[in-house]
């Protein structure tokens, strides 16, 4: 046997460059998408149907998918590899986007069709999401980077997709027509797949845990992955508690996305390209504060931003838009909001990556999105119905209390003591020597 010539600097710093940024470039394109298509789809059918409660309808049918396939694909995240399930699921995202303008250009695009369609899409696009953020740990081990930064960068990206994708939304929306919005979208996908399956260096992406007994035909492996995953999670007080929470402001932000914003934005006469602006309002700032949460985040107590990054990010959005302050006062207060809210996800991400092991990542993750994104397919759905019962004012009225109430009241809870850092990081080698006394106890 011969010795192992070891990498260069210079090569090393290549691979860990290519690890991250092939990871956050993939995010990049297929959350910009996804954004466009949030401001172009909900558009399309509010125009074209007249009717706010279809509109929910088809919010609802594309996340429930969304959240049920992602809580049951986390056990396969695990056992495949990320990498396998992120370019795959993206491909299918790509092929059922663009086969909704396709069909509506020949004429083929009733409203059931379209329903099954965006149910395809959202069934397709849980996996991927999922398996994008199973990657970003393991490439920030190989830059050698800071958990918190690398979060924080991943924060980055999917703000920038928040500034630029409602913006681009926006502008196709008003100049060239929403479905323009959907082959957008369509093709992001398309290439996030691509940067998946060629970029990423040689072994990243693999299966974090060896084959179970019972793996096969029986299917004895895969339910017991997932009850581990399970088990794990309900002996987390602090995660269990953060996840209830996000159940509830996920339900109203799906609301005011999906349905509250563009019946807002009909009403007051700004169209498509207001909704555009606020988003990337938001989305600009929302940058801003990643980037601190990336460079600085590992300096700040945990607890107190994550609270107050809610108490800017939420309620705020739902009062400014039922005062009927002008378009100006409205950019304002969702560009204070989005600052806040840039500090949130790194810092949760940050708790999670710490508190998991490694091999239980994708199950666990999986099902932790899940439960906190259950409210977003009933989101629209209950804002629809909402504002056809008792019109706008007062529904934006309660969803700013609700998300009040949900997020402060939450964050003083005896279990977020347990936020600050663990000062230890789990590897895979050591999750597979040592069980969890979670999961043997």
């Amino acid at each position: 046997m011969t010795d192992r010539v070891p990498e260069s600097g210079g090569t090393s710093a290549k691979r860990s460059a290519r690890a991250l940024g092939g990871v956050l470039a993939a995010m990049a394109v297929s959350l910009t998408g996804t954004r466009v298509s949030a401001v172009a789809l909900p558009w399309f059918v509010l125009v074209t149907t007249g009717s706010a409660t279809r509109t929910g309808l088809v919010a609802f049918v594309e996340m429930t998918p969304y959240v049920l396939v992602k809580a049951f694909t986390g056990p396969l995240v695990d056992r495949i590899g990320p990498r396998a399930v992120s370019w795959t699921t993206d491909l299918a995202s790509a092929l059922a986007c663009a086969a909704v303008p396709l069909l509506y250009g020949l004429d083929l695009l009733s409203f059931p069709v379209l329903l099954a369609l965006v149910a395809v899409i959202g069934a397709a696009r849980g996996p991927g999401d999922l398996a994008k953020e199973v990657m970003v740990p393991e490439a920030a081990e190989h830059g050698r980077m800071p958990l918190e930064r690398a979060t924080g960068l991943a924060g980055v990206t999917e703000r920038l997709a928040g500034t630029v994708g409602p913006a681009a939304g926006g502008a196709l929306v008003a100049l060239v027509g929403p479905l323009t919005g959907l082959a957008v979208n369509a093709a992001c996908f398309a290439l996030g797949s691509l940067l998946i399956r060629l970029v990423l260096p040689r072994g990243m992406g693999r299966a974090a845990e060896e084959a179970l007994p019972g793996d096969g035909e029986t299917g004895t492996g895969y339910w017991r992955r997932f009850g581990e995953g399970l088990a794990f999670l309900r002996g987390e007080p602090l995660l269990f508690t953060i996840i209830l929470m996000l159940g509830v402001t996920n339900l109203l932000d799906a609301a005011l996305g999906t349905v509250l914003l563009p019946v807002w934005a009909k009403e007051s006469g700004g169209g498509a390209a207001a909704i555009g602006l606020l988003g990337s309002a938001m989305g600009a700032t929302a940058v801003a504060g990643s980037l601190i949460a990336a460079i600085a985040a590992h300096r700040l107590p945990r607890r107190a931003v994550f609270v107050v990054g809610f108490l800017l990010a939420g309620a705020p959005r739902f009062l400014v838009l039922a005062s009927g302050a002008p378009l100006g006062v409205v950019v304002a207060v969702f560009a204070v909001g989005g600052f806040g809210a840039g500090f949130i996800n790194p810092m949760l991400s940050a708790v999670l990556f710490e508190r998991v092991p490694r091999r239980m990542l994708g199950r666990v993750n999986a099902l932790g999105d899940s439960l906190a994104w259950a409210g977003i397919p009933l989101g629209g759905l209950l804002a629809g119905a909402a504002v056809a019962a008792v019109g706008l004012v007062p529904v934006l009225l309660a969803g700013g209390a609700a998300y009040f109430l949900a997020s402060n009241l939450t964050g003083l809870r005896p279990e977020w003591r347990q936020m600050g850092r663990t000062g230890t990081r789990t590897t895979p080698e050591d999750t597979a020597k040592t069980p969890d006394p979670r999961l043997t106890a």
